[in-house]
């Protein structure tokens, strides 16, 4: 495995200081209901009553800290800070963010992945812990994630015995296409791993349910940049030019078309414009546009196709207008499919964690998670954890105003552990 070693004590920092565990003195932290309490194990059951505050803590830090895709020096610091308290040994990835730690011995390893970073969205929501960092926020739960797979790392250092080997997964840069997935497990972070387990947060599920699915979870989804060249000229004589904004207009209405007389409808594949930029004056023929958009489906094999569909089809359908054009196609994530077997340990888990009433139902998004790479090589399985209060608005991700209920850190904690327990038995 390809890893760096963890940051160095600083100077008059003492070896397993608890520092990273946040909980500033003096500074009460009120306790968040553990749903999923006397559920055992015993040494679970036991760390988190001990230190469910300094789960919320750690949570509100990172939120209030949000950092973008391949910048998480803070939350790597803190990660690596809260595990070597425990006596583990985490390593950094060799960006420099991310960091893997394994627990427990034996030739089994089950892992479990997070991710870390946030989006350049202004946060709206007026929490006494908001981001403080300008234009940036945890609007989608990844701070959660980031904090679950902490306390289930905390707790297995805790057990007396594990019946084999955990491996924690802090991942960057899942914001970005096409995603620090890649870059994870180009350093080695999948080396003798058996399964792989993940979740995200779900504002449509009531804290203490876990959406499982076997099969596809999430989509494929490429980013299309085309732009487009012309002479230019006068709007009244288009004829002597290649008249730019009329062929931008014809791929945004056309190429949409075309693709669902291409694409076999049961694929769900849609294609949506997302920026389009052309011209300032209403009588000249601009020189230069740019169109960007969204390419989404939920078929696997479909995905694979669509790369040369597109340059086909833009192809055929700007060689009568006479502009050039350069295509950018830059492939995304696969879709988040979960096996069989992997789902089953999953659902064991949640049942375990939280018990039968816990286990939901859900669909397929169009939405694009990096998890997908994960499962492309290695059998896993992905949940959507509820993180809805069950009161008030339900609070939507990559939204300014997305909240969660902190209930939801225990719960998730509870079924990242029970899962790994249940895959290694």
């Amino acid at each position: 495995m390809t890893v760096l070693d963890s940051r160095p004590e600083m100077p008059g920092e003492p070896a397993g200081s608890t520092d990273a565990l946040l909980t500033e003195a003096g500074v009460s932290m009120a306790p968040v209901a553990d749903l999923g309490a006397g559920r055992g194990p015993h040494w679970l059951d036991e760390w988190l009553d001990a230190h469910s505050t300094d789960v919320v803590a750690w949570r509100r830090h990172i939120h209030a800290n949000p950092e973008l895709a391949r910048r998480e020096y803070g939350t790597t610091e803190l990660v690596v800070k809260v595990l070597r308290s425990a006596g583990l040994a985490p390593k950094v990835l060799p960006g420099g963010t991310g960091v893997v730690c394994d627990i427990g011995n034996g030739a089994s390893c089950v892992a479990l992945r997070a991710d870390m970073d946030a989006l350049p969205l202004t946060e709206a929501t007026g929490l006494p812990f908001a981001s403080t960092v300008d234009g940036v926020a945890h609007a989608c739960g990844h701070d959660l994630h980031t904090t679950v797979l902490l306390a289930a790392g905390m707790a297995f250092a805790m057990a007396p015995e594990l019946p084999g080997r955990v491996r924690l997964i802090f991942q960057p840069a899942e914001e970005v296409m096409p995603g620090g997935a890649l870059e994870a497990i180009e350093a080695g972070v999948l080396d003798g791993v058996d399964r792989i387990f993940g979740l995200h947060c779900d504002p449509r599920l009531p804290v203490g349910e876990v959406g499982t699915r076997i099969g596809a979870l999430t989509s494929a989804a490429d980013l299309i940049e085309l732009r487009l060249t012309s002479p230019g000229g006068h709007t009244s004589r288009p004829h002597l030019t290649a008249d730019l904004v009329h062929a931008l207009g014809t791929v945004i209405t056309s190429l949409p078309a075309l693709l669902s007389r291409r694409v076999d409808p049961r694929s769900g594949t849609v294609l949506v414009w997302g920026a389009v930029h052309a011209g300032k004056a209403a009588n000249a023929v601009p020189q230069e546009g740019l169109l960007r958009g969204t390419l989404r489906t939920a078929d696997h094999q479909t995905w694979t196709t669509l790369e040369p569909l597109i340059a086909s089809c833009i192809e055929s359908l700007l060689a009568p207008t006479g502009v050039g054009y350069d295509l950018n196609y830059r492939r995304g994530v696969p879709p988040v499919v979960s096996e069989q077997e992997s789902t089953v340990l999953l659902r064991a888990g949640v049942e375990a964690a939280l018990g039968e009433a816990a286990l939901a139902g859900t669909e397929q998004s169009s939405g694009g998670e990096d998890f997908g790479w994960y499962l492309e090589q290695v059998p896993g399985a992905f949940a959507r954890l509820g993180v809805w209060s069950g009161e008030g608005a339900m609070r939507d991700l990559h939204q300014p105003t997305f909240e969660l209920d902190e209930r939801a850190l225990l719960t998730g904690t509870r079924v990242m552990v029970h899962t790994a327990l249940a895959a290694l038995a």
